[in-house]
């Protein structure tokens, strides 16, 4: 089965450069054309929305060549998650259009040790890629992690490669923040080895593009482990929440976007701040103007145009179960998605000796727990297709571009995170020169309150969509039996 409609519009062929991909709003930071780049003078920087793009001479960011094209994930010449997880796993028993190829599916939590604890969900990522070093599978993990911070303007978060267990779980949590690949994939190229790489789909399949065109990376790259993905966020998202927990950034020493509490619900979200006085500051993230998900504010524009919520080319993949009774434990609890039979086999050795706690599921449950993020990327993405007008780099997506058969709510709801997603950007940036967080925040609930409005039929505008979308319903039946 697979997404792809005989409906789509071909993309142009190509070839695309560096800037092709930024100016459109394609580039999602992950450095792999930076990392690909062995001149050593390209570098990935933060933009002023703290977004990270790449940077370097005019010559090498204007430069449209084969090679470029067919190693960013968002290029329409480069190979598609349906083409990568075909030659990556041929032999998969399962195949389905919203999870991809699969030996087998889960859910559950790691049973052995504080990985739980320590994790922001179900502790299954950490576990595997602890597994994979204990077991002698791989040398090392390539994974996110803190960095040492001197300004306001420095990320709190980047890749790094963990060699032992002990920097493995020290930097266990999930981590809503941009970072970027490049100087691992240095560090692979230049440091003989096995290594897993940790990741959300987009560099998961950046990977698997630099693998397929690069020998040495293919072979010290054994492992790939991916993270289910509703969208990427801006640096501005943290200095947003910090605002509004009454921090300054260049006091923050380090951040936890997901505070864990045993006894509340798994998605009650609590942002803490470690200050480098030894203090502290947290708050709940419903709590902030700008703390709904769903909303977008702060979202990477690229993300608008991603089809994969599942990580889809990764040899595992992890995710929390959005749906009760999970939801409602505090511990944390995971959804696993596997496509490496050895990775499957070392799954069930350990569930067999009680070092995990999994339970079987099949594609509609991992469908079930992530029901939002499918919509945005099937239904939205499809809406988001036929809406936009295109210049010389169209996306190549697997779902067919549909403008109409949406009921209004639905229309309304992509409208306005569109609209977040876009207006988020300058506004804070206004706000930020202007040193007046007020303004935005102001901003931030007003369109909060109209999102909400739309996606939860609060007050007197969602009484009168869902009066609308009524007589829509009967419009159409009444059409349909004529």
């Amino acid at each position: 089965m697979t997404l792809r409609s005989p409906e789509t519009p071909p993309p142009r062929p190509g070839p695309y450069s560096p800037d092709d991909v930024v100016r459109s709003g394609l580039c999602i930071g992950c450095g792999a054309c930076v990392g690909a780049d062995r001149s050593g003078r390209s570098v990935m920087a933060m933009d002023a929305d703290g977004h990270l793009k790449p940077d370097g001479p005019a010559a090498w960011r204007k430069a449209r060549s084969p090679e470029f094209s067919a190693l960013c994930p968002f290029s329409p010449a480069a190979a598609d998650e349906d083409d990568i997880a075909l030659e990556r796993y041929p032999a998969a028993p399962m195949d389905d259009p919203r999870i991809g190829r699969f030996v087998s599916a889960w859910v559950g939590h790691a049973e052995e040790g504080e990985f739980r604890t320590s994790g922001s969900s179900g502790g299954m990522a950490n576990w595997t890629a602890a597994e994979l070093l204990r077991t002698g599978r791989v040398d090392a993990v390539a994974h996110v992690g803190g960095l040492p911070r001197d300004g306001a303007d420095d990320p709190l978060f980047g890749y790094r490669i963990s060699r032992s267990l002990d920097e493995l779980t020290a930097a266990a949590k999930s981590r809503y923040h941009p970072v970027e690949l490049s100087g691992v994939i240095a560090t692979i190229r230049a440091t003989p080895g096995r290594y897993a790489v940790l990741g959300v789909p987009c560099f998961i399949k950046a990977v698997n593009l630099l693998r397929a065109r690069d020998p040495i990376l293919r072979e010290r790259i054994v492992f790939t482990l991916g993270l289910f993905c509703g969208h990427m966020k801006s640096l501005r998202m943290a200095e947003s929440f910090a605002w509004q927990t009454g921090v300054q950034m260049e006091d923050v020493a380090g951040m936890d976007y997901r505070l864990k509490d045993p006894f509340r619900p798994a998605n009650i979200y609590t942002a803490q701040f470690l200050l480098r006085d030894g203090g502290e500051r947290r708050r709940d993230w419903w709590n902030f103007a700008d703390g709904d998900w769903g909303a977008g504010f702060f979202q990477n524009p690229a993300c608008d145009w991603c089809d994969d919520v599942v990580a889809e080319t990764a040899d595992i993949s992890f995710g929390d179960a959005w749906v009760e009774p999970y939801a409602s434990d505090g511990r944390g609890t995971n959804v696993v998605v596997i496509r490496a039979a050895a990775l499957d086999r070392m799954i069930r050795d350990a569930v067999g000796a009680g070092r995990l706690r999994l339970g079987p599921v099949d594609a509609d449950f991992i469908h079930q727990t992530q029901a939002a993020g499918f919509r945005h990327r099937r239904e939205g993405l499809a809406w988001r297709l036929a809406r936009r007008r295109f210049g010389h780099l169209r996306p190549r997506k697997r779902v067919a571009p549909r403008r109409t058969g949406l009921p209004p709510r639905r229309r309304a709801v992509y409208w306005m995170r569109r609209q977040i997603s876009r207006w988020s950007r300058p506004v804070f940036r206004l706000a930020r020169r202007a040193r007046r967080p007020g303004l935005y925040l102001r901003w931030a609930r007003t369109v909060l309150a109209l999102y909400q409005a739309l996606a939860w039929s609060r007050g007197r505008l969602g009484t009168w969509l869902d009066r609308l979308e009524a007589v829509s319903c009967r419009g159409a039946g009444r059409a349909r039996g004529a």
